[in-house]
């Protein structure tokens, strides 16, 4: 038996699996004639790529969050650094389709939201805009991620040890996810709170959102908004009123499924919003977006 060090690279694929490497350069990005390029990088080194391969003619579909908040200034709040491209910051397209397909559709550079705001925005857009939520209440986000939304870099608090029998809270008032709620949902900061935790599972993220209704409602009336809000969205699942779903039922999907609890006499309403954060979070949302921005059917190869 052959041992292997721990500092020895993984196995890599055998060269003859029908996949073709070029080099990560600008060049044989523009001799390759890349359609689409895919950045899964720090935010510093996705502001450093992007505008190569753009003039190499590849569109850009950007993992990170380089290109997720609208202006330098509140990219700086968040994320504690200077922004070196805002006039791609001012271009670029947000990558969740269910808001801003058409703007997707003809857009060279589709910044892919993340996971925590994924969740949060398609439970939160349709009732601000629907008018259904007391906004001087506040709208209350709990939202509880799998280790794997931490990434691959090793750290301490995602270590084994640290993670298993645990449950433990994060980035209490700062996250930097926050701003693309605000932004999406068309919401005042002062009207959103947002908690994350880290659970100790490897997939998935839950997100209880709690808010009073503006007005005498029901969990018919909620999902039924949901639904006029959804037509044509394939990866929006809607529960029936009063049912909520589970980590198991969007686990290695695309899906995004939400399900509605209303108490009457107080206006008091539950939404329960789910997504796998490594696919409807990350990677599938950004096959998603690919699909929108070469004029492939939104669901290929998702469905």
């Amino acid at each position: 038996m052959e041992h292997r060090s721990d500092s020895e690279e993984r196995p890599r694929p055998r060269s003859d699996s029908g996949h073709r490497r070029i080099p990560c350069t600008f060049e044989a990005a523009k001799d390759a004639k890349l359609d689409v390029v895919f950045l899964a990088t720090q935010p510093e080194i996705s502001m450093n790529l992007t505008p190569g391969f753009l003039e190499a003619g590849a569109k850009v579909i950007d993992l990170s969050g380089a290109y997720r908040l609208r202006t330098p200034e509140n990219y700086k709040r968040w994320y504690k650094a200077d922004h070196e491209q805002s006039a791609l910051l001012a271009e670029a397209a947000y990558g969740l389709p269910e808001f801003y397909r058409e703007q997707i559709k003809s857009a060279r550079l589709v910044s892919n939201p993340g996971c925590y705001p994924t969740a949060a925005n398609l439970a939160i857009r349709p009732l601000i805009q629907a008018g259904l939520v007391d906004r001087a209440a506040g709208i209350v986000c709990d939202a509880k991620s799998g280790v794997s939304g931490a990434g691959r870099k090793p750290s301490l608090k995602t270590s084994f040890c640290e993670v298993t029998e645990n449950f433990s809270v994060y980035s209490i008032l700062d996250h930097r996810h926050v701003p693309e709620v605000l932004q999406n949902s068309n919401l005042e900061e002062a009207e959103f709170s947002f908690t994350a935790h880290l659970l100790p599972i490897e997939r998935g993220i839950l997100e209880t959102i709690y808010f009073r209704a503006a007005k005498d409602s029901s969990a018919a009336e909620i999902i039924n908004t949901y639904e006029k809000f959804y037509q044509g969205s394939p990866f929006v699942r809607l529960y029936d009123p009063g049912v909520v779903p589970d980590l198991h039922a969007v686990q290695h999907t695309n899906f995004c499924d939400i399900g509605v609890k209303y108490d009457a006499p107080t206006r008091r309403a539950v939404v329960v919003s789910l997504i796998d954060n490594l696919v409807k979070g990350a990677a599938g949302q950004a096959v998603q977006n690919m699909n929108l921005v070469l004029g492939f059917a939104e669901h290929e190869g998702l469905l």
